[in-house]
């Protein structure tokens, strides 16, 4: 009469038991799901920017001219953007990048054209002048203690007074043609003239499959060592995504110039820095000295000779901006670099890093950067005024930055 129960237990327990798996296996999925969308946050904010100016700009903002135009025109603040992170994860801020960029191009053309120096030459004297003032400020910073703050707040002043010293309040033009290649110049045609640059769609479908392949490399790296990775179908999902952006970008540019040399001094930044940040030793004591400069100096990390060097890296990338810069306009006058410093500062900010230091990314600031940039062109194509124009990039950073200050509250609350 006992008999029957065993099997009734054994019946009922895995009916009981099976919903269970599936439904914390979908739950889980779920939640990964909407944690790497927080992670990708900047991205998504980038994509629902450039689909709203899309739409209120009847499609003009995605024209490959345009598209292009995005990148030859905001390559400088881009440029600014990287070396600003860095100093913004260290915990500094330099107001200086705007003058010293201005002051640089002043220089270049001197050197280029009043002297009449080769256009390599000018281009190299201009970025060892660069590194120069990066020494200066880096010094006073560092080793003298005053805050970076105030040294490139003089440095703005500084650096502007000479910049219209050198050009001695007068315009500087009619550049030689290789130099004004740096921002205006295409690499195209190398394979003869085609509908769609071939070149141009090669890269893109490099970069495709880098892509690709480093992402898979990455996720099974993880599994390997028994870390958490997205489920299949969202990690695909993903790929397919980013490669059809990527493969929408390179269409756009290959019919219309090619390739813009401002992008390929962007891409080789972009690599260097990622680099730089993500897989060295001076990368992360960066971010330790930006996380906690008292504990990162316990542990025997030389945060003057950091701080040093994050100077004189911020003044070479100034001088490359302005090279870019002037080389765009083909002229070096009393106004250029006029707020870039709000601009690299704005982007470093949107792309997530955290006021207090020790957070941010080169590809966030990037990002940043190119929604500032999508912000000017498509108000600008509709017609709104700089001054409104200039009152959403406040907007938008003020968003940022408080966005930055609610998941630092929620984080420390829970």
């Amino acid at each position: 009469m006992s008999n029957p129960n065993p099997p009734l237990l054994e019946d009922t327990t895995p009916a009981a038991a099976s919903p269970h798996p599936v439904e914390n296996k979908f739950t889980d999925r779920l939640t990964h799901m909407l944690s790497d969308l927080g992670r990708n946050g900047i991205f998504i904010a980038l994509v629902l920017v450039v689909v709203l100016f899309a739409i209120l700009t009847d499609g003009i903002l995605l024209r490959p001219q345009n598209i292009s135009n995005l990148v030859v025109q905001n390559g400088y603040i881009l440029v600014l953007a990287i070396g600003m992170v860095m100093v913004i994860i260290a915990g500094h801020i330099d107001l200086s990048v705007g003058s010293v960029a201005a002051f640089v191009g002043a220089c270049s053309g001197v050197f280029a054209v009043n002297w009449g120096l080769p256009w390599w030459l000018s281009v190299l004297l201009s970025l060892g002048i660069g590194a120069l003032v990066g020494v200066w400020q880096g010094w006073w910073i560092a080793f003298v203690g005053i805050p970076a703050f105030i040294v490139t707040l003089a440095g703005m002043l500084i650096f502007r007074g000479l910049a219209l010293v050198v050009l001695g309040n007068a315009n500087i033009g009619n550049f030689p043609t290789e130099y004004r290649a740096l921002g205006n110049g295409f690499l195209s045609n190398v394979f003869g003239e085609f509908e769609l640059d071939p070149l141009t769609l090669g890269v893109g479908a490099l970069a495709i499959v880098i892509l690709i392949v480093q992402q898979v490399r990455t996720r099974r790296g993880r599994q390997k060592y028994g870390q958490d990775v997205e489920p299949m179908p969202w990690f695909i999902t993903k790929l397919v995504l980013i490669s059809a952006a990527i493969g929408f970008f390179a269409y756009a540019l290959a019919s219309y110039k090619g390739i813009p040399i401002t992008l390929i001094i962007l891409g080789v930044l972009v690599l260097v820095y990622s680099v730089i940040m993500n897989r060295t030793v001076f990368g992360r004591h960066i971010y330790a000295i930006g996380g906690n400069r008292h504990a990162a100096e316990l542990s025997g990390i030389k945060t003057r000779r950091v701080d040093f060097w994050l100077f004189v890296n911020m003044g070479f990338l100034a001088a490359l901006a302005g090279l870019i810069f002037t080389a765009r306009l083909n002229l070096a006058g009393p106004k250029a670099g006029d707020g870039f410093e709000l601009e690299a500062i704005s982007a470093a900010f949107i792309g997530g890093a955290a006021v207090q230091g020790g957070v941010g990314t080169i590809g966030g600031a990037i990002i940043g950067g190119l929604i500032i940039g999508v912000l000017n062109n498509g108000m600008s194509i509709m017609g709104i005024g700089i001054e409104w124009q200039q009152a959403v990039k406040g907007l938008v950073l003020l968003l940022a930055v408080a966005f930055d200050v609610y998941n630092k509250r929620r984080s420390g609350g829970s």
